[in-house]
């Protein structure tokens, strides 16, 4: 049996924000609603949805024009990262999305470190170009550099 919910924000593989969308019961009740990614749709949620829709498609369009920005800021750099080496120049640890995040935030762009799709942590140097996906649609690239740290 399935439940109607009406979607505060974009949800990947579900729906835009505004639409009335049928989900599994606990799907929508355990997850959707309670991170405010939706609300349940009752008559009075379906009454008040033509009027949250204009509100909900200003805050997408200029929650899109600030991450399209802020791509554009991401797409021209490049960062730096030194670490020390060993034999075959393998790293000792790794550079992670959360240190891609912490550098990014020190070049005063703050993003969130999930954002970051770094599929594995990064073990040997090299130049690398990683998706960082700001919002719904919008994807900027990201290229940094792993050097090796003199002892």
């Amino acid at each position: 049996m399935a439940m109607q919910v009406i979607l505060t924000q974009d949800v990947d593989n579900l729906g835009k924000a505004g639409e009335l969308v049928s989900v599994r019961p606990g799907y929508g009740r355990n997850y959707l609603v309670p991170r405010g990614l939706a609300v349940t749709a009752t008559m009075s949620n379906k009454n008040r949805l033509d009027h949250d829709k204009a509100v909900i498609e200003r805050r997408v369009a200029k929650e899109r024009a600030s991450a399209t920005e802020l791509a554009g800021r991401i797409n021209g750099m490049t960062l730096q990262f030194e670490r020390m080496v060993g034999e075959d120049e393998k790293l000792f640890g790794s550079v992670t999305n959360r240190d891609i995040a912490d550098q990014l935030k020190r070049a005063n762009v703050e993003i969130d470190h999930r954002s970051i799709q770094l599929e594995h942590p990064i073990k040997a140097l090299g130049k690398y170009e990683v998706p960082v996906r700001l919002a719904a649609g919008v994807v900027a690239t990201l290229k940094f550099w792993v050097v090796g740290k003199d002892k």
